[in-house]
C-alpha cells in the first residue's frame, strides 16, 4: 500500500519479536527518526544521536558509545568481582550461622542432661526446682535459636539481593549491546554500592553476643526457700 511503500519488513513468527525490531528500538534515537545512537555523553550521562550532538551536546565531553560501553564494561567488571567476593564470605558466614546453631542447641541439650541428672538423684520435693530450671533452659534454647534464625534470614535475604546483581551484571555483560551497557551501568555501580556497604560479618557479630550458658549444682540442703538443684546462669548478654 502507498501508506506502508517506506516502511522496513521484517519476518516474525506468531508471539515472538524478531531480533530486527529490537536492535532498531534499542539504537535508534526517540527525538530524531531514522538517526542512530552513536555517541555517549559523558557530561550528561546519556545516549545521543549525531543531531542530538549538535542541538545539546556540542561542547560536551563526547564518546564514541562502543569506547564508551568499553568504559563501562570495566567498571561492570570491577563491581561484580566485588560483589562475588562479597557472597563468598556470606556463604560462609551461612556455613558459620548453622554450625553455630547445631553447637548451641547441642550444647543446651546437654546442659539439660546435667540438670535430669543431678534431679533424678534428690528426692521428690526438689522437682519444683527441676522443672523451673529446665524452663529457664529452654527459654535461653529458644531465645538464642530464634535469634541465630534471625539473623540467617537477614544474611540469606543479602545474598539474594548478591546473587540477582551477579545474575543481572553477568547476563549485561554476555549479551547486552552498548546501549544496554551504557544506560544500566551507573545503576549497577550505586546498586553495587549499597550491596557492598553492607558488613555481613560485622551484622551478624553484632546482631548474635557471645554466649555462656553453664549449668551449678548444689547439695542438697535443708532449706525451704531456693533452689535444691542447681541454678542456670546465662552469660555472655
Amino acid at each position: 500500500m502507498k501508506t506502508s511503500s517506506t516502511h522496513t519488513q521484517v519476518g516474525a513468527r506468531r508471539g515472538s519479536v524478531p531480533e530486527e525490531i529490537l536492535q532498531l528500538s534499542a539504537t535508534m534515537c526517540e527525538q530524531h527518526k531514522g538517526k542512530k545512537i552513536e555517541v555517549f555523553c559523558r557530561e550528561c550521562n546519556v545516549t545521543a544521536c549525531v543531531m542530538c550532538v549538535i542541538m545539546a551536546h556540542k561542547n560536551h565531553d563526547c564518546l564514541d558509545i562502543e569506547k564508551a560501553s568499553e568504559d563501562l564494561r570495566k567498571l561492570i567488571l570491577g563491581n561484580t568481582d566485588n560483589v562475588s567476593e562479597l557472597w563468598k564470605i556470606t556463604k560462609d558466614v551461612l556455613q558459620r550461622l548453622d554450625k553455630e546453631k547445631n553447637d548451641v542447641i547441642r550444647h543446651l541439650v546437654g546442659i539439660e542432661d546435667e540438670i535430669n541428672t543431678a534431679a533424678d538423684k534428690l528426692i521428690a520435693a526438689i522437682q519444683r526446682d527441676r522443672v523451673k530450671l529446665l524452663s529457664e533452659v529452654a527459654s535461653i534454647k529458644a531465645k538464642r535459636a530464634k535469634q541465630l534464625e534471625m539473623v540467617k534470614q537477614e544474611v540469606e535475604q543479602h545474598m539474594t539481593a548478591l546473587e540477582s546483581f551477579k545474575r543481572y551484571s553477568e547476563t549485561l555483560l554476555s549479551s547486552g549491546t552498548a546501549y544496554d551497557v551504557t544506560r544500566s551501568a551507573n545503576s549497577l555501580h550505586e546498586r553495587a554500592d549499597e550491596l557492598i556497604k553492607f558488613d555481613v560479618i560485622g551484622h551478624v557479630d553484632t546482631s548474635l553476643p557471645p554466649m555462656n550458658v553453664t549449668f551449678t549444682s548444689s547439695p542438697l540442703l535443708d532449706k525451704k526457700d531456693g533452689s535444691l538443684v542447681g541454678t542456670v546462669t546465662e552469660g555472655g548478654q
